[in-house]
């Protein structure tokens, strides 16, 4: 539990208070619409279903204010980079920003849906109101007029009426169609299939939000669920309810006067959508300023390697950019960590032919003549993620996959421009770092770095600094055979390294009892970029190897989030 609580803590508090606010919201409107004397004609007419319909509309208020600031990605780098007040374990939570998106977005979908519900049973309920088939306090709520000396309770006008009728022709009928509609393409076009394979239809229905909050808005402003006002003298509904033939001849009863709530929904989302414009404001200023191409390079396995140069472009170690190329797509903006150091005077991203997009992009490189810019590229950040804190720990494990050894690409520059000027700020004393890749085409980029962080710790006197085992997951008895007539050479022959090439998976347990060995009072920052399955593993061995004890070693799992 101890150790649980070291790696989750925070995370599973932030998620039971956002629970219970959930429920409390949820509990509180119920019974107020419930128990309320001013609802309770509407109840006569709507039973349960009243307070169905409007609990969940007080939760989807509270999460519509919520979905949108985790995408505000300048605020959270802002929060991030620049305020001290977030520590350590409040920067993990900011990293988890699109797994908290991902949450809201479902319980607004399981909210929208019980909303739905149990407005169409209402319209249902006052239908057969309107047309005298309960009870006559039913029929004679259905049929008050909206006159001057009245106001009607039941939206269904006419008993000829149906309820599709009232739901395509009111406020509140059309809005809600459309945001449950807008809702529904959002939700199912964000599965992890249609991401992979159909990004674009992804990212194309994604931007329905702003039909989604432009018909929230105004959906409350059709007022269609009213409550009993006060009138003079009073209509008492307790002598009043089993008398409507009485209803404006008595003084006791007078005919009972309804009114719509006032609508709140835009005093939940407003702040939200300010902050957004002006997040998309920026990434427009962003788009604008010129970005020009220092170095192209088309690497092995299909990875095209972009050097740019922009002005006042100032970046920390394992960040990200956004990049738009308007020549594939206007509005279309893709993540790439970035692979350079802080300390170059450009900086660089690595990017690998998957999906339309980049094949496209790769396309159009080559077929530049040489020595040409390429084209036009705006350049949105850069946003911080968890491998900035990299430097933060004093013993670092480092895990990439494939292309997601990018983020460390830059933390290895960064690390030898560090040796290079004999910086005393630097608090890392070790490093531990692991790729593992299916292709031995994927290290050639890569092993040139890794050569010269080789020979630079040697020539200090540091080889122990870094440690670096790469893995190869994938490859044939043709290779496998070459491997070993070249066994007994000094360096490895696929990467030229003096570090020889695995075969097959690391064993977790065996390199993280290692990791502890060696470094038994250390806290050890464990840092991914790769499959959630492979994060699932070093989360478990992050708790499984960590130790209560204060002074003994301590692992502190964080994974990229895109």
């Amino acid at each position: 539990m101890g150790n649980w609580i070291i790696n989750h803590g925070l995370s599973a508090l932030i998620l039971v208070v956002w629970m219970a606010i959930n429920i409390f919201l949820f509990v509180y409107f119920y019974f107020f619409y419930d128990l309320g004397d001013q609802f309770f004609y509407t109840r006569h007419l709507l039973g349960a279903a009243l307070a169905w319909a409007r609990a969940p509309a007080a939760v989807l208020n509270f999460n519509c204010l919520l979905i949108l600031l985790p995408v505000c990605r300048n605020l959270l780098s802002l929060l991030r980079g620049s305020f001290m007040c977030c520590g350590r374990s409040m920067r993990k939570q900011l990293d988890k920003n699109l797994t908290f998106h991902k949450l809201v977005a479902y319980m607004i979908g399981l909210m929208t849906a019980v909303h739905t519900v149990a407005h169409l049973l209402n319209l249902e309920w006052y239908n057969n109101s309107r047309r005298g088939l309960y009870d006559t306090l039913s029929t004679t709520l259905s049929s008050l007029e909206d006159t001057d000396n009245g106001t009607y309770l039941n939206p269904v006008r006419s008993a000829s009426i149906t309820p599709t009728h009232v739901a395509f022709t009111t406020i509140a009928g059309i809005t809600g169609v459309i945001i449950t509609l807008s809702l529904i393409l959002i939700i199912t076009s964000s599965m992890e299939v249609i991401r992979r394979s159909y990004f674009e239809v992804f990212w194309y229905t994604h931007h329905l939000f702003i039909i989604f909050f432009t018909g929230l808005v105004i959906h409350g402003a059709g007022r269609i669920v009213r409550s009993q006002t006060t009138t003079d003298p009073p209509h008492n509904f307790t002598i009043c309810k089993d008398r409507p033939q009485d209803w404006g001849r008595i003084a006791a009863c007078p005919i009972p006067q309804f009114a719509g709530g006032f609508p709140q929904t835009w005093m939940w989302v407003i702040g939200p959508m300010i902050l957004y414009l002006f997040e998309r404001v920026l990434r427009f200023i962003r788009y604008m300023q010129a970005v020009r191409y220092r170095k192209i390079v088309i690497r092995p396995s299909k990875v095209l390697e972009l050097q740019l140069v922009k002005a006042g472009f100032k970046m920390e170690v394992g960040q990200y950019v956004f990049l738009n190329c308007p020549s594939i797509s206007q509005l279309e903006w893709h993540p790439f960590t970035m692979t350079s150091a802080p300390e170059e005077d450009f900086f660089s991203v690595h990017i690998r032919s998957v999906g339309d997009w980049t094949q496209k992009l790769i396309s159009m490189v080559e077929q530049l003549p040489d020595g040409a810019q390429g084209p036009k590229m705006g350049v949105d950040g850069p946003f911080g993620t968890a491998s900035e804190d990299v430097f933060d720990y004093e013993v670092s494990m480092l895990v990439g996959a494939g292309i997601g050894v990018t983020p460390f690409a830059s933390i290895m520059k960064s690390i030898w421009y560090k040796f290079k000027e004999s910086n005393p700020k630097l608090r890392t004393r070790k490093i531990y770092f692991y790729w593992l890749c299916r292709e031995t085409h994927a290290f050639e980029w890569f092993a040139d770095l890794l050569q010269v962080l080789e020979k630079e710790m040697e020539e200090r006197g540091m080889g122990d600094f870094l440690t670096y085992k790469l893995y190869l997951t994938g490859w044939d008895h043709s290779h496998a055979a070459h491997v070993m007539v070249h066994f007994d050479e000094d360096t490895d022959v696929v990467t030229g390294l003096k570090q020889k090439t695995h075969y097959g998976r690391p064993n977790w347990d065996k390199e993280f009892e290692e990791i502890r060995k060696e470094n038994p009072t250390s806290v050890v920052g464990t840092f991914l970029c790769g499959p959630l399955a492979l994060a699932k593993t070093l989360e478990k061995k992050c708790v499984k190897y960590s130790d209560v004890d204060p002074r003994k070693t301590k692992f502190y799992f964080n994974k990229e989030n895109f």
